[in-house]
């Protein structure tokens, strides 16, 4: 592996890539705390490397950084083989009125939906597809990080779009940042950047969503709902358990019926840059909700309502309903 002087880089140089570094490892692990974990392991290899001519520091940390996230993903893959458990991605959650653009670990925004679909993926596809369909990375610089051809890298992100074909990667708020297709990704998931018009259009699904589940409207429900819907609900041990995956819209309603009498407690903010709520009692965090538009209905909605997983989200400023 290629070596560089810390003399050379010093730790200025280090932090001016922590939120790129950060950004492919979120994308890659679909985890905050461990993508904080792979960046930091990053640094620790940077610090002891001694030498070396690296002429392009960000490159050579991203090499790392990924590399860290494979081992991790690997080591993952055979913890949860037997688990039947709805596992959902760490949730980036912000204000309405934010801009997605400002949010560095935002920037070529990946939604929930696709982050769901990347932890099935075998964690080599997953680092080819995130590396070169976000990021752009080329697959001369891929190859060697798997210990394969670029041929055979490529041959890798081109099995993991057609598992993705149909999953949006770009969450509808996410304006003005970079494609998150590298050119020559046709086929794969829909990177295409949709604007405040779009956001606005979703964003009328969604409320009527809440308002139909307020009132207990099973038609107007019935109405909102793609007939080929699909709820995750990972609840860890916390109360509003167990988890679930439930698939049709009138086992999705039944599942909001059960709890419709949260939905006064929703309020509504961006998750991963699309439309989606904060259920909040008393000053605590109880699920965050994001919800997948996709020609006019909801066809995912994914809620996290693990205790645990919630009270460790940076949630500041955002325990208060809109004012």
């Amino acid at each position: 592996m290629v070596t560089v002087n810390t003399t050379d880089w010093p730790a200025a140089d280090f932090e001016a890539h922590r939120v790129h570094l950060r950004s492919v490892a979120y994308r890659m692990l679909g985890s905050l705390n461990e993508a904080d974990d792979a960046v930091q392991e990053a640094w620790l290899r940077l610090s002891r490397a001694d030498t070396g001519d690296v002429r392009n520091l960000r490159a050579w940390l991203t090499t790392v950084v990924s590399r860290v996230c494979l081992d991790m993903l690997r080591s993952r893959a055979s913890r949860r083989e037997d688990s039947l458990d709805v596992h959902l991605p760490d949730p980036i959650v912000t204000r309405v009125d934010d801009d997605p653009a400002e949010h560095a670990i935002l920037a070529d925004s990946v939604g929930i939906a696709l982050l769901v679909v990347l932890d099935t993926l075998p964690p080599a596809e997953r680092l080819a597809f995130v590396l070169h369909d976000v990021f752009a990375v080329p697959f001369d610089e891929i190859g060697p990080i798997l210990d394969r051809s670029p041929a055979a890298a490529k041959q890798l992100a081109s099995r993991a779009r057609q598992r993705l074909r149909n999953v949006p990667a770009r969450p509808a708020a996410s304006r003005g940042s970079a494609s998150a297709a590298a050119p020559g990704g046709k086929g794969s998931a829909d990177t295409t950047p949709a604007g405040a018009d779009d956001l606005a259009r979703q964003w009328t699904v969604v409320d009527a969503f809440l308002a139909a589940s307020r009132e207990g409207d099973f038609e107007g429900l019935l109405a909102i709902l793609d007939p080929d819907i699909v709820l995750r609900a990972d609840a860890g041990q916390g109360p509003l358990g167990p988890s679930t995956l439930i698939r049709g819209p009138r086992a999705v309603i039944a599942q909001a019926q059960r709890f419709a009498s949260l939905g006064r407690f929703a309020h509504r903010v961006l998750v991963n840059g699309a439309p989606g709520f904060l259920v909040v009692k008393d000053g605590e965090a109880l699920a965050v909700i994001a919800a997948t538009v996709r020609n006019g209905k909801i066809a995912e909605m994914d809620i996290l309502s693990d205790p645990v997983r919630l009270r460790e989200l940076d949630l500041v400023g955002l325990t208060e309903p809109e004012g």
